[in-house]
């Protein structure tokens, strides 16, 4: 046996002790206190047959707005509901939240927004929507409990995405004079089936955030996901999702500062697929800290 051979070997039993009884942190572990459960509780009602995929104007998505509202009153908001025309003929329905008991700041509005109403069922075939955008809703409910005493925030739930963003629109006509700090606009946050690298599906992209890559930067620490400030890495698709067919569309016409939160659309969007068990929640939790994180430094 060779003196580097006993060397090695020595060195390998040195260190195996610290190897099984080495404290070695977890990525997030301690860090999130976003509640991974409820968020997939929250994913998994709005998705159920239930809400009947949520399409707006439909008798099925009253039974996710009436969720909604119940999980902002348990969470201590007061909301109003704003209805409007979807342009089918039918009524969508807005809710609109801030905190119960707090007086509405001075200080210029941030509005956290995400749409709740889906494709619905069509030719019988239910579209659940759990990624789209379901958890785009229980991120956005996750967030009121972390943002509660906050007069200058306003939380909107919107209806009418997916006709023709009608919601966004009767929400900025409702808004209109407001001075806005920042919108934040939550679209699709629960998956890893589409990557951006495939090796790190721990990843969040963030249209219209460059210029907070340093706080970013802080608001990462402990949770180690990989950020984007463009979709995919490309300039068409970037523009398209961030200023053409999104629900802060609107706002960002206004010239306020708008980030788009996003985890990507998948295969599955759009599609019977989209369901709550395809959702990745410790990742998902992550994200939703993350944001959290962000919001709680404005």
């Amino acid at each position: 046996m060779s003196a580097r051979f006993k060397i090695i070997c020595l060195f390998l039993f040195l260190i195996r002790p610290l190897a099984v009884h080495a404290d070695i942190p977890v990525i997030g572990e301690g860090q999130v206190k976003v509640d991974k459960k409820l968020l997939c509780m929250d994913v998994e009602f709005l998705s159920d047959s239930l809400c009947g995929g949520r399409q707006a104007g439909a008798p099925a998505a009253f039974d996710a707005a009436a969720y909604i509202c119940r999980r902002l009153r348990e969470t201590g908001y007061a909301f109003e509901i704003q209805s409007f025309s979807t342009g089918l003929g039918k009524v969508g329905r807005n809710i609109v939240a801030t905190p119960a008991g707090i007086l509405p700041s001075s200080k210029p509005l941030i509005l956290v927004m995400a749409y709740y109403d889906g494709l619905g069922v069509l030719d019988g075939t239910l579209y659940p929507g759990a990624d789209s955008n379901a958890s785009g809703v229980a991120a956005l409910l996750a967030l009121s409990e972390r943002l509660k005493g906050r007069g200058d925030v306003m939380l909107a739930f919107v209806d009418g995405h997916n006709s023709g963003l009608s919601g966004s629109a009767a929400l900025a006509e409702r808004l209109r004079g407001r001075k806005l700090s920042m919108v934040v606009n939550l679209d699709i946050l629960g998956g890893t089936l589409a990557p951006v690298d495939k090796y790190w599906k721990d990843y969040l992209i963030a249209l219209g955030a460059d210029r907070y890559s340093k706080t970013f930067e802080k608001c990462n620490e402990g949770l180690m996901l990989h950020l984007y400030y463009d979709y995919y890495r490309s300039r068409s698709f970037t523009d398209l999702f961030y200023r053409r067919i999104g629900d802060h569309k609107e706002f960002l016409s206004w010239g306020a500062p708008v980030i788009l939160f996003t985890s990507g659309i998948t295969l599955n969007t759009n599609r019977p697929d989209d369901t709550a068990s395809t959702l990745d929640y410790e990742v998902f939790s992550r994200r939703v800290e993350f944001i959290a994180r962000f919001l709680e430094r404005r």
